[in-house]
């Protein structure tokens, strides 16, 4: 409502609360799959990595909860955003096919 700009590029690596409200509108909650964590409890994740020259923008955040960002983190998944919602490729020690995922629980 107050028309605040959603992209702020290399700006800054932490998510202001105007984007993160919007993250929050759109995954609801941690976006892995099956994690039923509510938006308040999760950190603004980069998909593509701050260290990796992603920006601070909502197509290139999600919501995660602790341990699953963490997880993304140690595991190496990746995030592809397809029409706004963000799908979890799984490294290939977990899943040789790499099939994606997302989250069902936050959305119908």
């Amino acid at each position: 409502s107050e028309g605040r700009i959603l992209d702020i590029g290399r700006t800054t690596r932490i998510f202001p609360p105007h984007i993160r409200k919007a993250l929050t509108a759109r995954d609801q909650g941690c976006a892995f799959p099956n994690c039923t964590i509510p938006a308040p409890w999760c950190e603004a994740h980069h998909t593509t990595y701050w260290s990796h020259g992603g920006p601070t923008n909502t197509d290139n955040g999600t919501l995660l909860c602790s341990h699953h960002h963490h997880l993304i983190h140690k595991e190496q998944w990746t995030i592809h955003m397809r029409s706004g919602v963000p799908w979890f490729i799984p490294p290939p020690h977990i899943d040789p096919h790499q099939k994606p995922r997302r989250n069902h629980h936050h959305r119908t």
